[in-house]
């Protein structure tokens, strides 16, 4: 009965401020003060007031808020650890089944054996001398067509 007769006064003190403030000539504001005021009376009229009064009281709904707020912090943990990881088990299998291997898997692996300088293996910052930009030309079109392009 309280909440009701707080609820509606603070309506009718909403409208009273929107209407000042209409008589001002702000009357995009005084719109969205009524707007507000009128949440409260809504939710009067509507019942709500008088469920919350009767759930604010009720040991059985403050453990139903638990349990739904422990569904929650379990469905989130799992989101997390599936985002995680990936994906479901099935997506994580179906991706490993689609995997290709590389185009040149043995020109990523590092060499065993001494460092041999030849022409095609020297440092790219020096060139040589003797060298004609058509050599240059030469490397890049090998290395082109060794990758198919």
């Amino acid at each position: 009965m309280i909440a009701e007769t707080l609820c509606s006064a603070v309506a009718a003190a909403g409208l009273g401020i929107a209407a000042v403030t209409a008589y001002r000539k702000r009357f995009l504001a005084a719109t969205r003060i009524a707007a507000y005021s009128l949440v409260p009376l809504g939710l009067v009229m509507t019942g709500v007031v008088d469920w919350l009064a009767d759930t604010a009281l009720s040991p059985t709904a403050w453990a139903g808020f638990g349990v739904l707020g422990l569904s929650w912090v379990l469905f989130s943990t799992t989101r997390a650890v599936e985002r995680r990881r990936g994906g479901t088990r099935k997506e994580r299998k179906a991706a490993r089944g689609t995997q290709q291997e590389a185009v040149a898997p043995a020109a990523s692996a590092p060499s065993l054996g001494p460092a041999v300088r030849t022409p095609e293996t020297r440092p790219a910052g020096k060139p040589r001398a003797t060298e004609s930009p058509a050599e240059d030309f030469s490397d890049i079109e090998a290395i082109l067509k060794k990758h198919g392009i």
